[in-house]
């Protein structure tokens, strides 16, 4: 698929994200001797949780809805990111993965925010986005602070 044709497709697509994101943050958590490291995967697998939870209600309720021609503008390959992982991944590539994870959820947020008229939507988008970039700057310090003290 290179394109989204539904607003619905856009919702399932964004929750089936978040999902995996829930099962990458899991399977990371189960991998980390670093008990500190392994309480963050944790904690985002939950807070991805959450925002699987929050899309799971704009859909239900019906409370978004999109022009057919922005909706095909959604490049989805802007949002995906292959996240495949492995008992022998080392450290820093899985802190790189999620990385990448979070800056193509933050980019669909973002767009998706950019193109509701509905003031309720686009705070939810927003936030969401937000709440990736924070996840994302989370992941890119303890790289550097992993990575760089190696180095």
């Amino acid at each position: 698929m290179d394109t989204f044709n539904s607003i619905h497709e856009i919702l399932d697509f964004a929750m089936q994200s978040e999902q995996d994101a829930v099962d990458f943050y899991t399977s990371l958590a189960e991998k980390m001797q670093n008990e500190e490291m392994k309480d963050v995967f944790l904690q985002f697998a939950r807070e991805e949780v959450g925002h699987k939870a929050r899309l799971q209600k704009i859909k239900d309720e019906g409370l978004f809805d999109m022009e057919a021609d922005k909706v095909r503008d959604l490049k989805i390959a802007d949002y995906v990111v292959h996240n495949k992982t492995s008992d022998d991944m080392e450290y820093r590539d899985a802190l790189v993965l999620a990385m990448k994870r979070e800056k193509a959820a933050f980019k669909l947020y973002t767009r998706l925010s950019e193109r509701t008229d509905q003031p309720e939507l686009k705070t939810v988008f927003q936030a969401l986005a937000i709440e990736e970039s924070k996840h994302k700057l989370r992941f890119e310090l303890e790289y550097d602070d992993y990575v760089m003290r190696e180095n």
